[in-house]
C-alpha cells in the first residue's frame, strides 16, 4: 500500500496540492504585472503535473485506487481555489464558481448513489470534461497573463468568462444524460 501511496503520479498529484496555498499567497499578494505573472506560472506547473500524472500511470500501468482519489481531488481543490482567488478581481467567475460547485456537486451526490445502489460508478472523465477543464485552465490563465487585456469588467472579461460558463454547463448537461443513463440501465459506461 505504501508503494501505492507514494507512486510517482501520486506524488505529482500531492505537488499540485502543495502548489495550491503558494498560488492564493502570490495571487492575493501581487501588485505587479511581474507578481500575477508568477501566480499564473504556479498555475502552468499545477496544470502539467495534472497532465504528467495522468500521461505516467496509464503509459506506466501505475493507476491505483488511492490515485483515482487522489487525482480528481487535486483537481477540484485546485479549480476551486482559482475560482475563488480570480472571483475577487472578476465578479462574473462567483457564477462560474456557483455552477461548478452545483455540477461537481450533482455528479458526486449521483456517484454515490450509483455506487450504493446500483453498484456502478462513472469510470473516469469524459472528454467533454477534459475539453471544459482545458478551456477554463485556458481561460484563468489569460485573466491572469494578460490583465491588461482582460481587466476586471471589461467586455472582453466579461466574454471570456461567459464562455467558461457556457462550456461549464454544457459539460453539466452532457455528464447528467451520462449519469441518468447510468440510472436507467444499470451500468459502468466506459470511458468514451
Amino acid at each position: 500500500m505504501k508503494k501505492d501511496i507514494f507512486s510517482v503520479p501520486n506524488i505529482l498529484s500531492f505537488v499540485r496540492i502543495l502548489l495550491i496555498p503558494i498560488f492564493v499567497w502570490l495571487y492575493l499578494t501581487a501588485g505587479t504585472s511581474g507578481e500575477y505573472y508568477l501566480a499564473a506560472a504556479v498555475v502552468v506547473v499545477s496544470g502539467i503535473t495534472d497532465f504528467l500524472d495522468g500521461q505516467i500511470a496509464r503509459r506506466c500501468n501505475m493507476i491505483t485506487e488511492f490515485g483515482k482519489f487522489l487525482d480528481p481531488l487535486a483537481d477540484k481543490l485546485t479549480q476551486g481555489t482559482l475560482f475563488l482567488c480570480i472571483a475577487l478581481n472578476y465578479p462574473l467567475m462567483w457564477v462560474l464558481l456557483v455552477i461548478w460547485l452545483l455540477k461537481d456537486g450533482f455528479m458526486a451526490i449521483m456517484g454515490l448513489v450509483l455506487l450504493k445502489a446500483k453498484q456502478t460508478k462513472l469510470d473516469g472523465a469524459r472528454w467533454y470534461g477534459k475539453v471544459c477543464t482545458a478551456i477554463i485552465y485556458i481561460a484563468v490563465l489569460a485573466l491572469l497573463f494578460f490583465p491588461g487585456v482582460f481587466p476586471p469588467e471589461s467586455k472582453a472579461s466579461l466574454v471570456l468568462i461567459l464562455i467558461c460558463i457556457g462550456i461549464m454547463l454544457l459539460s453539466g448537461i452532457l455528464y447528467s444524460i451520462t449519469l441518468i443513463k447510468m440510472w436507467i440501465h444499470n451500468e459502468t459506461i466506459a470511458k468514451e
